[in-house]
């Protein structure tokens, strides 16, 4: 159920239809790695083989930014968008329910320890058996510390490219679990980030919100949005 945006796989799944299948990979017999990609992802693709590689090897490509929406909109295909953060809050919410067993890792140390906090405040029942913070050198103690808890979810959150190949990685190392790049989520979660009033969020213009209340963000997002279109643009031009 997928479709292709500049050689890249990406799953066109409903919210719902795709919390389903997270659910049935969470129960699966191995390491799944869950994608939310966005434009700079595709930039870094182009010019990383290793990385093109890794998303194409994901069990699961999400449509996370707007761009990629707006994309695949210009190939005359419409998905629908589904934010990082509110997915895998969601996921958070539904699998405490049954006590999944979660681990975080990402973030300075006062963030996730103010977000782990506030989750299991928010969300009854919610398991969480491991927390690190993303200023480690040594993956592997972080993979055997996660082996020995053998969470069945585990939220990454190190920033696009390296929370993708933490958990490439972790894929022949890990016990069977579903693992997912969160970005920033823990900066949200933690309170230290204000996330965008809803109607930014529902109209997918979360990206200028920030821009215009973090200037310093205008270069990570210009140019590489339009160049992301111009991109998309110019391959459907040589079909």
């Amino acid at each position: 159920m997928g479709v292709e945006l500049l050689g890249l796989n990406i799953d066109n799944y409903t919210f719902e239809e795709a919390l389903n299948v997270a659910k049935k990979l969470i129960d699966g017999q191995k390491v799944s790695q869950v994608v939310t990609i966005n434009p700079e992802m595709f930039q870094t693709a182009e010019k990383d083989n290793n990385f093109a590689n890794i998303i194409k090897e994901a069990e699961m490509v999400l449509p996370d930014g707007i761009g990629i929406k707006l994309g695949l909109k210009l190939t005359g295909v419409n998905v629908q968008r589904i934010p990082g953060i509110d997915f895998a809050k969601r996921l958070l919410q539904d699998t405490a329910r049954s006590g999944v067993p979660v681990a975080i890792v990402g973030a300075k140390e006062e963030v996730i320890t103010e977000a782990v906090k506030r989750l299991e405040r928010e969300i009854g029942g919610l398991n969480i058996v491991y927390y690190h913070n993303g200023y480690f050198n040594d993956n592997q103690e972080i993979y055997n510390e996660l082996k020995q808890k053998s969470p069945k979810l585990v939220l990454v959150a190190l920033g696009s490219p390296k929370q993708e190949e933490f958990i490439y990685n972790a894929k022949k190392i890990l016990n069977p679990a579903l693992m997912i790049g969160i970005g920033g989520s823990l900066d949200v979660w933690s309170g230290s980030v204000k996330r965008a009033p809803k109607f930014f969020q529902k109209t997918g213009t979360e990206w200028l919100y920030r821009v215009v209340t973090q200037p310093s963000r205008f270069k990570r997002i210009f140019p590489t949005l339009p160049l992301f279109l111009i991109r998309v643009l110019t391959a459907k031009e040589k079909l």
